[in-house]
């Protein structure tokens, strides 16, 4: 997997962690600086930690898999891919009663923001990619998107915030199209 697709799933995977921190922002119960860099790490090290976690599940069962490794990959990020497009369908309920980035509401939105990213984690051990780069990549993004999200929320309000996930969406469906499609023309 080259440098551009691993960008390519980072941002992906990273919109939903955009998408809560500019909601997040937007409610006026997440602002200033602190704020900004509590959910900025906590999404990126669960972002991080997520694909590793997958990965190491993926190695065990990937001998088992070998001959239809390609399928789920694609089956598993064209998943994810559907789920955030219809997340961001969906109407918001409500954002956040109180300060999203502390305790246990912090923990559960980065699980509940990385979970995608075991996904893809268990993908790259089915087609035997290599997991340190990507997981560090889309901690990275995830959190520098955070960052941003949480910037503009203050700003611009919850706006775009369904909008970035189903381009995130969208994005993971088109890396498992061309996973299964390399994987045939090879």
């Amino acid at each position: 997997m080259n440098t551009l697709e691993i960008l390519l799933i980072a941002v992906g995977l990273s919109m939903d962690a955009f998408a809560v921190s500019l909601g997040a922002a937007a409610s006026g119960r997440a602002s200033g600086p602190r704020v900004a860099f509590r959910l900025s790490f906590h999404f990126g090290l669960f972002q991080f930690l997520m694909p590793v976690a997958g990965w190491l599940i993926g190695v065990s069962v990937a001998p088992l898999v070998v001959s239809v490794d390609h399928w789920v990959a694609f089956t598993l990020l064209s998943f994810v891919g559907a789920r955030m497009i219809v997340a961001g369908f969906k109407p918001d309920v409500e954002w956040f009663r109180n300060d999203p980035s502390r305790g246990w509401t912090l923990i559960m939105l980065s699980v509940a923001t990385s979970i995608d990213a075991l996904a893809v984690g268990l993908s790259l051990a089915m087609i035997a990619g290599p997991i340190w780069r990507p997981a560090v990549m889309i901690g990275i993004v995830t959190g520098s998107l955070t960052l941003v999200g949480v910037r503009l929320g203050a700003r611009l309000g919850a706006r775009f915030g369904k909008g970035m996930e189903v381009a995130g969406g969208v994005i993971l469906i088109i890396v498992g199209l061309r996973i299964v499609y390399v994987h045939l023309v090879s």
